[in-house]
C-alpha cells in the first residue's frame, strides 16, 4: 500500500512523507496533529495565565483601594471642619471595625455595596443612632456631642465594631 503524499487541503502532490509533514508544518499547522494539539495546549496556557492575572489585580486592586480608603486603623477618612466621611465595608464583621471621629463636628457613615442584610440596619444605642441604609447613597448622619468610646452593630447584634468620639 502507498503512502498518501498529497495535502489534503491544498490538493499538492509531495515526493514523501517527509515532505508533506514539513508542507503541512509550515502551510496548515492546525490541521497537523502534533502542531493542533500543542496549538490547544497553549491556547489553554495562555487562558489560565490570563485568567491569574486578571484575578490578582482585581484582588490587589481591591485591596489597594480598601486600604487606602479605609486607612486600615479605622481612623476618620475624609475629615474637614465641615464633616467626617467614614464609609464601612464587609470582612466578616465591619471593616473598619474601630473608627475615631472628632466630638462637634458633624459624621457620615456610609455602608458600601459589601454589607448586607441585617448589617445594613446601623445603631449605636448609647448615642440614640438606628437607621437602615439602603445603600451607598443612603447615609447615617450625626453628629456626636459627647467625648467616649461606644459601640456600633447591626440590628442583630451580629456585626459590632467601636466608635471613638475624641
Amino acid at each position: 500500500m502507498a503512502e498518501k503524499t498529497y495535502c489534503e487541503y491544498c490538493n499538492r502532490n509531495f515526493p514523501n512523507q517527509d515532505a508533506l509533514a514539513m508542507h503541512n508544518t509550515a502551510k496548515h499547522p492546525i490541521t497537523n496533529p502534533i502542531s493542533k494539539k500543542n496549538h490547544t495546549k497553549t491556547i489553554f496556557i495562555v487562558l489560565i495565565i490570563t485568567t491569574l492575572l486578571i484575578g490578582g489585580f482585581l484582588f490587589f486592586e481591591n485591596k489597594l483601594i480598601s486600604g487606602n480608603s479605609t486607612q486600615q486603623q479605622g481612623n476618620v477618612l475624609n475629615q474637614n471642619k465641615e464633616i467626617q466621611k467614614i464609609t464601612l465595608s464587609m470582612k466578616g464583621n465591619y471593616y473598619p471595625n474601630t473608627i475615631k471621629v472628632k466630638s462637634g463636628i458633624p459624621v457620615e457613615i456610609t455602608l458600601d455595596n459589601s454589607i448586607k442584610g441585617c448589617y445594613r440596619n446601623f445603631n449605636i444605642p448609647e448615642l440614640g443612632i438606628s437607621k437602615y441604609s439602603s445603600g451607598p447613597l443612603d447615609t447615617i448622619t450625626f453628629t456626636p456631642n459627647q467625648k467616649g468610646t461606644f459601640g456600633f452593630r447591626c440590628s442583630m447584634g451580629m456585626g459590632t465594631g467601636t466608635i471613638i468620639i475624641e
